[in-house]
């Protein structure tokens, strides 16, 4: 199967890294990529967002298969140009991305399919905004309405700084908050079947002990030793399976991977948002501990086949990813530096260890940074201790200038 990988980041880095490893995968392609996915792919420069020009790139390459990776391009409707050209393709049209693209719509989906989530006001005019601000108190939880990378949603007593963010985003999503730990667990679906992964955790605040302001996600960590082991199931029955089929009864089926964001609260499984791709830093550890080969499982998505496809098959090893993030992030991060020590992890910690790139490029020989999450530093081990202690040595291996990142990525989790 030749496949066509759509982004540029670290999520994108480990699909092709799993892909690479897919017997079934005879040619791999990554558009735009970045430094460390130009080592097991063939990178083309394409400007993600321009369907047209990703249909082409896909024709051109007879691609069998394309995944979309980042939910920009979803949203932008990329995945119908390339279902237009005939090749299957992963990822949900425009009109189901929404769910993403639109978290007022998302919480409407909720509603018609009886999904549980934080009870919420859209609001659009300051009036709004107030009455909204004083009906749940703080903490105060405002996210804004449309795509903000992961940085549209702010969390805080202040009532000041929520008013801010709220009068800044326009359309802004004002709900209850909702108490208790927060599991991703992704599902891949053709629209009918849903295919739940493993679930993971993933941590959004920039210092330890979640302190500082969110982020895109500064680590991961895989399986959950505290969550209850019937999890996958009840929100399987309560949340993916009934949002799959609302989407479908509206004439605007879901079909690719559908992410969902959940509190376990004192009052049981609630929907924080959902996202209609895979998530990073959660993709890095979810795919590290999966042993079915992925490119078959996607295809059958793609192609309306997941019924088909046998029960995945899952390690028994843990798995952690630390985020290596620039000089300033998530503010306006610093670029350019060049960044050193890749050659050693690879020689002294492979393969339990491993460097997945996300903002990254090459200046001549030189790997340098080129966004504010720049490495995501992945480790396997037989518990999560041995898994952190694994990443954390690679971690000290990479030197780039002025860089950070949290020491207490799933410390609490194993127990440390």
């Amino acid at each position: 199967m030749k496949v066509l990988v759509i982004g540029g980041g670290a999520r994108e880095h480990a699909l092709c890294r799993s892909l690479s490893l897919d017997p079934d995968v005879t040619a791999l392609h990554c558009g735009p990529g970045n430094a460390g996915i130009g080592e097991v792919a063939q990178l083309h420069p394409v400007d993600a967002l321009d369907g047209a020009a990703v249909a082409r790139l896909a024709t051109e390459l007879a691609a069998e298969l394309v995944i979309v990776g980042p939910e920009a391009p979803l949203v932008a409707g990329v995945a119908d140009a390339v279902r237009s050209a005939g090749i299957p393709c992963f990822g949900p049209s425009r009109e189901a991305a929404v769910l993403e693209g639109s978290k007022a719509f998302a919480k409407d989906v909720m509603a018609a399919a009886g999904v549980p989530t934080a009870r919420s006001y859209l609001c659009t005019t300051p009036e709004q905004i107030d009455t909204a601000l004083d009906a749940f108190g703080a903490p105060y939880v405002v996210k804004d309405d449309g795509l903000a990378a992961g940085k549209g949603v702010v969390v805080t007593h202040d009532l000041a700084a929520a008013r801010a963010h709220a009068l800044a985003c326009g359309r802004v999503v004002i709900e209850e908050f909702l108490d208790g730990p927060e599991v991703s667990l992704f599902a891949i679906t053709d629209g009918r079947t849903v295919l739940p992964l493993t679930p993971a955790q993933d941590f959004k605040r920039a210092l330890d002990g979640d302190q500082g302001p969110n982020t895109g996600g500064m680590g991961a960590y895989s399986p959950l030793p505290w969550a209850d082991p019937k999890l996958v199931d009840e929100v399987m029955a309560t949340v993916l399976q009934p949002t799959v089929d609302e989407l479908r009864r509206r004439g605007t089926p879901f079909s690719g991977l559908l992410y969902a964001g959940l509190a376990i609260t004192s009052r049981g499984v609630r929907v924080i948002e959902f996202n209609a791709r895979f998530g990073d830093p959660e993709t890095q550890v979810v795919l590290a501990r999966l042993k079915t080969p992925l490119a078959g499982v996607l295809l059958h998505a793609a192609q309306g086949t997941l019924d088909l496809q046998p029960p995945l098959r899952w390690s028994d090893d843990a798995a952690v990813t630390v985020v290596i993030a620039s000089h300033n992030y998530p503010d306006t991060p610093r670029t350019g530096d060049p960044i050193e020590g890749l050659a050693d992890v690879a020689e002294k910690d492979a393969p339990h260890a491993y460097v997945l790139h996300a903002g990254t490029k090459h200046d001549g020989d030189a790997v340098v940074s080129a966004g504010g999450r720049v490495l995501s530093v992945t480790a396997t081990g037989k518990d999560l201790t041995q898994a952190r202690q694994r990443a954390y040595e690679a971690v000290a291996r990479i030197r780039l200038d002025g860089s950070q990142y949290r020491t207490d990525i799933a410390r609490e989790a194993a127990g440390e």
